[in-house]
């Protein structure tokens, strides 16, 4: 007798319902994030509503022409400190990575110096330089530093010593591949250095010399000290003269403010140029 064997159809499991997806609640992060955006909207109505910041003021004195010409002052000694401050940071800078001893120790005890002495105390020594030197070459000192040259030497001197480690630390993070490469070619070391190391060390250097060069231009506002009419100073010249203090420093706060925000604008569209073909432009 045989049997007959039947195999069964073999079927599929039913479909299992999707899983849903539910996103987490973060109560806490937009409650938090309420608060804070009323907190701000109640500071912006105080300071817009208070009568003691004189609005009225700040617009007619916005504008003057004390104002301007203190920040065309203030813009123009900015511009120069940073290239001689860069200039010089950047011989600075190669010879720290000399292979020559004594140069090294030169550099290192240059920006050793000017970074351990604040910039007050420096320009109050330059200004003061005519105490140690009365003449030099036959020409008396008094004439010849006043307080433009001195807040020009003074900042210099000391912005150069940051940037000095800047354009180091540019340079050091270039492959050294690539510099290896450049000698194989026959390149000398000067067109080494400015054709193969300081465009690709941009990339590095553009950053914190962004940061320096509004930490510079807001930095200037020191050389009031010395009598140098920049920003701060003209209209410190006006509220000693009409004791409107608070309104004329927000004059010199929007300016500030005004300038480092197109600065900053600046600064990324520069980053975004040096960062093309490495994955970083945004």
């Amino acid at each position: 007798m045989s049997a007959i064997l039947t195999e069964k159809p073999v079927t599929a499991p039913p479909d299992e319902p999707a899983l849903r997806i539910v996103p987490a609640r973060r109560t806490g992060q937009w409650t938090a994030a309420a608060a804070v955006v009323v907190l701000v909207a109640l500071g912006l109505v105080s300071v817009a509503t208070n009568r003691a910041f004189q609005w009225d003021v700040v617009g007619a004195y916005f504008t003057s022409t004390s104002v301007l010409r203190g920040l065309g002052l203030t813009l123009w000694l900015t511009a120069l400190v940073m290239a001689l401050g860069f200039a010089l940071g950047t011989l600075l800078a190669v010879l720290r990575l000399s292979g020559n001893p004594v140069l090294r120790a030169v550099s290192w005890g240059y920006v050793w110096f000017f970074r351990s002495t604040p910039i007050l105390v420096q320009l109050l020594f330059w200004f003061n330089i005519g105490a140690l030197y009365p003449t030099i070459l036959g020409i008396h000192t008094v004439n010849l530093l006043g307080p433009v040259s001195v807040a020009v030497i003074g900042l210099t001197l000391h912005e150069a010593a940051y940037a000095a480690e800047v354009v180091r630390g540019g340079i050091l993070s270039v492959d050294r591949g690539q510099i290896e490469a450049a000698q194989s070619l026959g390149l000398g070391r000067g067109r080494r250095l400015t054709r193969i190391v300081l465009p690709q060390a941009m990339r590095a250097i553009v950053p914190p010399a962004g940061n320096m060069l509004i930490g510079t231009l807001k930095g200037t506002s020191i050389v009031s000290v010395i009598a140098v009419q920049d920003l701060l100073y003209s209209v410190q010249l006006v509220y000693h003269a009409t004791y409107q203090v608070i309104p004329m420093l927000l004059v010199a706060t929007l300016w500030y403010v005004l300038v480092t925000s197109v600065l900053s604008v600046g600064q990324h569209y520069v980053e975004r140029h040096y960062a093309r073909g490495t994955g970083g432009a945004r």
